[in-house]
């Protein structure tokens, strides 16, 4: 099948189209109804009616925008009329709701006259909290663009203007950067003078740019103030006519140093390309033929070409979607009243200052594995990168509080967790740690310290404030790789062929003499094994805690800082612990890395140390001993184990969180099973810390509920060290090294 024929399957696939209405509140009861509706919906309507603005208290106003279209300007289709704009209207409640949480209702107005489209708008004002218009030609877009504007006290945003005009001026100014050239010196040339055009030359004036240094050219070659008055150019194109000889596109392109195409694809020519200023900017944004080629316009030139265009199979994809999600939902967040241009050029600013920071592992898998890197061809960051909401909309948010378009004020920082939370459940749990560990950053020894991914966690570890870490390795390949990656840091590092570790070798031999390790073995240990090394560095206080296995299977990476670290006093066994996060609800689940078969005594040292786990991250920890039996409902050795634990974590002082097993696993998590059928057990609400009877069921019951039940999985965690030790899952990316490495931080300084 083609894709026309896989977008129409994908389309009337039951039911029909891409979006739905779904409830927030529960509505399983007649008393939930009758708080939904009649008569308790009474009592929000009253309180409205007294001020309105508690409609942003009480109802979804807040998180709605109205998508709203005539069809009369359809990207690549042109004017379809308003039915037939439907799909592309719910495609943009799907980009809103998937990249920024916001929910969409799609209006489609069949009306060709802007004042009566105005009016039509303006009466559903008390529905939304915004306006995204969409699909709207020129040059009636901008009268209604400007009279809503005026006559709304909502913020009203047309995205075939802007939208372009932020995502290439966010790009311009990374270029700009890269050539090494200042906005206000750059002669620009347009090749056409549509609303996206005009929007966009508007605002690279707003970026930096002179005026009276763009040359705007439509299908009648330059405008030039001669034509502006003989030929009738309307008002929004007279803006841009300039006092020069007439021509056409290619006479506006000589000596030119940025090209901005938003006409039709094949207008440029390699000749053009080559009259143009040394290392040209090129974006050449027609969709889906561009007005050059990518290998086209990097072939015509011998210096560098930075290349942008409207296409996801080549670089620098100047991509709406990295925009309008993020400025409504910072508009939003602050009930702003307009979408200002101080918020459009913080969005600007905020994805250019994105596309120079290291990219996300997730974001390169996403885009096949090659390197991404701030240079010619990374000037923009890519749409699926999960930084761009809490990157984006703090910007916007902080412009609209300074440029007094916010009916509400924000604390930033907090804003920004609030934003990192709907992500997922698990970076709310994760900034939880992570706050914790910046304040009061701790040293960590990252083993396999030449390792890329080690070497980029340790700069983003660095740079956040979250430790001071120690790369174990060979320190000119690690000072090598770091620049090659283009990370502005000197990481600290500890070169076992360089340094005198001598007693770093006397320690290891004094540690496993009796174990068949002699001196000399000791040594070569030490010099080769960054795992050893690491592990005597973190014994002797060197270091605060350690982090490896990125390269080694789990039981080899441990081996070493078990025989060197070992246990805590008190403590017999370590044990792995994955969080498992979910939309509503964080489960630890132990033993899933470390004991095969546990007795009753391993497992209940997990659930204690497993307990202290949860307390780092602000759960107050309810534990269950999980089996297929509830309460002795079979009795065999193996239920016995689990449901012995349980009684010795009851009888023990020192346990002072709720405790009960054996359990089936629903028992332990479905409240109506807990307390309709069970209302003896000593757990009152569900189970928060799962423990399973063996490290089998441990590995496969985590890792069922990661893949078919849609939980984030963070871990493993290893608990029960003497001393902070983490080992790394082989693939880890380098958000799990730094998330690992913030809970390290956080052991060390319990101890």
């Amino acid at each position: 099948m083609g894709l026309d024929e896989d977008a129409l399957d994908y389309h009337l696939t039951d039911p029909p189209g891409k979006i739905e209405i779904s409830t927030t509140k529960p509505t399983n009861t007649q008393r939930d109804l009758s708080l939904a509706y009649s008569p308790g919906v009474a009592a929000p309507c009253m309180e409205i009616a007294e001020d309105e603005t508690d409609a942003y208290t009480y109802t979804a106003k807040g998180n709605l925008v109205g998508v709203v279209s005539n069809g009369s300007a359809v990207l690549g289709l042109g004017d379809i009329g308003a039915q037939a704009s439907k799909p592309v209207m719910e495609g943009k409640g799907v980009l809103f709701k998937r990249f920024a949480d916001i929910d969409v209702f799609d209006i489609e107005l069949d009306e060709e006259d802007p004042h009566k489209f105005v009016e039509a708008v303006k009466m559903m004002e008390p529905t939304f909290g915004g306006i995204n218009l969409e699909d709207i030609t020129a040059p009636a877009c901008f009268t209604i663009e400007e009279r809503l504007r005026e006559e709304i006290d909502i913020p009203v945003f047309h995205d075939d203007q802007h939208g372009t005009a932020i995502i290439s001026g966010a790009a311009l100014l990374n270029a700009a950067d890269i050539a090494d050239k200042d906005l206000e010196d750059l002669e620009i040339v347009f090749s056409g003078a549509g609303a996206s055009a005009i929007a966009t030359a508007r605002f690279y004036v707003s970026l930096g740019c002179r005026a009276e240094n763009i040359t705007m050219c439509d299908s009648s070659g330059i405008i030039t103030e001669a034509r502006a008055e003989d030929d009738g150019v309307n008002e929004y194109k007279q803006q841009f006519a300039r006092d020069v000889p007439e021509g056409d596109l290619a006479d506006a392109m000589e000596d030119a140093d940025v090209f901005v195409g938003l006409s039709i694809g094949g207008l440029v020519s390699q000749e053009m390309v080559q009259s143009m200023a040394s290392d040209p900017i090129i974006f050449a944004m027609a969709n889906p033929d561009p007005e050059i080629g990518y290998e086209e316009a990097k072939a015509a030139r011998d210096d560098d070409v930075i290349m942008a265009t409207g296409r996801s199979d080549y670089p620098n994809q100047v991509n709406n979607v990295l925009g309008f999600p993020f400025i409504f939902r910072g508009a939003l967040d602050v009930r702003a009243t307009e979408i200002n241009e101080e918020m459009k050029v913080a969005c600007a600013e905020a994805l250019a200052d994105l596309a120079r920071q290291d990219v996300p592992d997730a974001v390169v898998k996403a885009y096949g594995d090659d390197p991404i890197q701030y240079g010619p061809d990374y000037i923009i960051p890519k749409p699926v990168d999960p930084r761009v909401l809490f990157q984006v909309a703090p910007a916007v948010a902080r412009a609209a509080i300074e440029s007094d378009a916010a009916r509400t004020d924000l604390d930033l920082d907090e804003y920004e967790e609030e934003l990192e939370a709907r992500l997922g459940k698990s970076r709310e749990m994760m900034r939880v740690v992570l706050n914790k560990a910046k304040s009061d950053p701790k040293t960590v020894a990252l083993a396999e310290g030449e390792n890329e991914k080690m070497i980029r966690a340790a700069y983003q570890i660095q740079e956040q404030g979250i430790a001071v870490p120690i790369l174990i390795g060979d320190e000119s390949k690690i000072r090598q790789t770091a620049s090659s990656l283009g990370l502005d840091f000197t990481p600290q590092v500890a070169d076992p062929t360089v340094g005198d570790y001598e007693d770093y070798a006397d320690r290891l031999h004094e540690l496993r003499s009796r174990k068949g390790i002699t001196r000399t073995e000791a040594g070569e240990l030490i010099e080769g094994d960054s795992n050893y090394f690491g592990s005597v560095m973190v014994e002797q206080g060197d270091a605060d805690a350690l982090l490896t296995g990125l390269s080694h299977h789990y039981p080899s990476a441990l081996r070493p800082p078990l025989q060197v670290i070992g246990t805590a006093d008190d403590v017999d066994y370590a044990a792995g612990v994955y969080m498992l996060t979910f939309k509503n609800r964080v489960v630890f689940v132990a033993d899933a890395t470390v004991n095969q078969a546990p007795d009753e005594e391993v497992l209940a040292e997990v659930t204690k140390q497993t307990g202290m786990l949860a307390r780092r991250f602000n759960v107050e920890p309810r534990a269950a001993l999980l089996s297929y039996s509830n309460f002795g409902s079979v009795d065999n050795e193996g239920t016995r184990k689990p449901r012995n634990a349980a009684r010795m974590l009851q009888d023990d002082p020192e346990v002072d969180f709720p405790v009960d097993g054996e359990m089936q696993a629903d028992t332990a998590v479905v409240d109506d099973i807990l307390e309709g059928t069970y209302g003896f057990s000593e757990l009152d609400q569900p189970a928060n810390v799962l423990v399973f009877p063996n490290l089998e069921s441990g590995n496969i019951g985590y890792k069922l509920l990661q893949r078919l039940g849609g939980a984030d999985a963070i871990g493993p965690m290893l608990v029960g060290m003497d001393r902070p030790v983490h080992v790394l899952q082989r693939g880890d990316e380098v958000k799990d090294i730094v998330n690992l490495a913030s809970v390290a931080v956080v052991d060390a300084q319990e101890e």
